[in-house]
């Protein structure tokens, strides 16, 4: 990891740290605090952990001192807070950002790279800090440090400068009374040493970091989550079934860290039949993924029972009902049979579904009934069959794409129809699954007043019945 740096010639290592006491006359206030100031302010504002930490080292170098690196403990970063010892042998820390002078992170990456984890012993002025709790400052780099640089180099001419210093400070990073890291800086040769005021004010920059830090280390734990209960919830990778293509896509709202209710699969059945279904769980959160979750699993499981639609819907009705958050939960169920030339639709308050066939036009299914919300116990849902004879092209979508403050759902529905002629007009190179998988691409982006509003989620399946 990128210890603590700068230009100078090298002094006689002493690893005693000079450490404040109460009877330390305090210096005046500094001119250099006002050097990391205005960059400070950057720190908090950005919910990423890497960005936050090349913030504070911007905010120390060059105008603080020569060098300045951030390192966070391994286990706070994998959430192993609790240790056996108040005062191990040894950390694990991974190193978080490095700042020298003025040059780029990546200048350094080749000898000091951001993310590696490096073991600390007991005898380190780093391990010393966070076992004492309090900054520790040293006339030069101490001798582990130094070794570890000098192996770790390859005869990298700027590690000689690095370990030139005048004065090292190490000063903990603390949260809610825990340690979770440190800042280290190094100033060189020509340069005056750190005094008391210099320790202060690292350590109000500290404590700051800390608490941009957490938040950030949170945001991306959460941002985890949702992408992977997202992913999870992605059918297979077979886009083709007996006489049906299939392409699909979700375009997340906000900036795609918010799980929301939006839920869809693909489910190849006996008989060459396939079946389709979109679902929205009403709201965004956990409650949402953990209720969008088991009303998928339930599916999976009625489908594999190989009940008719109606039923499915039926049965899964009555699951919503004692499934928490799953209440007024919406869906659409489609069944093809290629060999039959039938699709089988059941609606649960759900936005109907479009099909585009010979004429080219593409409209809304007239459904039989477009049944009540999931979880309501009504078990009232009908089957709608279709005849397609022809090849027809099967829209399913939820109300992220049709929903706007500004129109009626209905005009709404009407321009999702529209925008699908339209695209489907458009010439196109691709292969069929290509050409496919573009159109929905194309569709998830259409203009809408609801853009960015909620999760826009789409299914296309191209229907082609079986030659006789």
């Amino acid at each position: 990891m990128r210890p603590e740096p700068p230009p100078g010639k090298a002094r006689p290592l002493r690893n005693e740290p000079r450490s404040r006491t109460n009877d330390t006359p305090a210096d005046p206030p500094s001119p250099r605090r006002s050097a990391f100031s205005p960059a400070a302010d950057a720190i908090g504002s950005e919910l990423e952990l890497w960005l936050t930490g090349s913030h504070v080292v911007h905010a120390l170098t060059p105008g603080f001192c020569d060098a300045a690196s951030v390192y966070l403990l391994e286990r706070w970063l994998r959430e192993e807070n609790a240790y056996p010892a108040a005062d191990p042998p040894q950390i694990e820390a991974r190193r978080l950002a490095l700042r020298v002078g003025t040059d780029a992170a990546e200048d350094w990456d080749g000898v000091l790279p951001a993310g590696e984890v490096i073991v600390f012993p007991r005898e380190t002025p780093y391990a010393r800090a966070l076992a004492a709790g309090h900054a520790q400052l040293l006339d030069a780099v101490d001798t582990h440090t130094s070794e570890r640089l000098t192996a770790s180099g390859g005869g990298d001419a700027r590690i000689e400068d690095l370990l030139s210093v005048s004065s090292f400070l190490v000063v903990p990073l603390h949260l809610r009374g825990t340690a979770v890291g440190f800042v280290a800086c190094t100033r060189g040769a020509d340069r005056a040493p750190f005094r008391p005021a210099d320790i202060v004010a690292v350590e109000s920059l500290a404590a700051r970091a800390a608490i941009a830090l957490d938040n950030a280390r949170r945001y991306e734990r959460e941002r985890r989550t949702a992408l992977a209960i997202r992913g999870s919830l992605l059918p297979g990778t077979a886009h083709e079934a007996e006489g049906c293509r299939i392409a699909h896509g979700c375009l997340p709202a906000g900036q795609g860290n918010i799980i929301g209710g939006d839920w869809f699969d693909v489910l190849k059945r006996p008989g060459d039949r396939v079946s389709l279904v979109v679902g929205d769980a009403m709201g965004h959160g956990p409650e949402s993924a953990v209720a969008m979750i088991q009303l998928r699993t339930a599916v999976r499981t009625l489908a594999g029972l190989d009940i008719p639609p109606a039923d499915l819907v039926r049965r899964l009705d009555a699951l919503a009902c004692d499934t928490p958050g799953a209440s007024f939960a919406t869906c659409i169920y489609a069944e093809w049979d290629a060999r039959q030339r039938t699709c089988t639709l059941v609606g649960a308050g759900h936005p109907p579904p479009l099909l585009r066939g010979p004429s080219g036009r593409t409209a809304p299914v007239p459904l039989t009934s477009p049944g009540l919300p999931l979880g309501l116990g009504t078990g009232s849902y009908e089957a709608t069959v279709l005849t397609v004879d022809e090849p027809a092209l099967l829209v399913l979508y939820s109300d992220g794409l049709v929903e706007s403050r500004d129109a009626d759902i209905d005009q709404e529905i009407s321009r999702l129809a529209r925008a699908v002629d339209t695209a489907s007009l458009e010439p196109s190179t691709d292969d069929d699954a290509d050409r496919l998988q573009a159109l929905c691409r194309r569709l998830l982006r259409s203009p809408s007043g609801a853009a960015g509003a909620d999760d826009r989620t789409l299914l296309l399946a191209e229907l082609t019945p079986a030659k006789d």
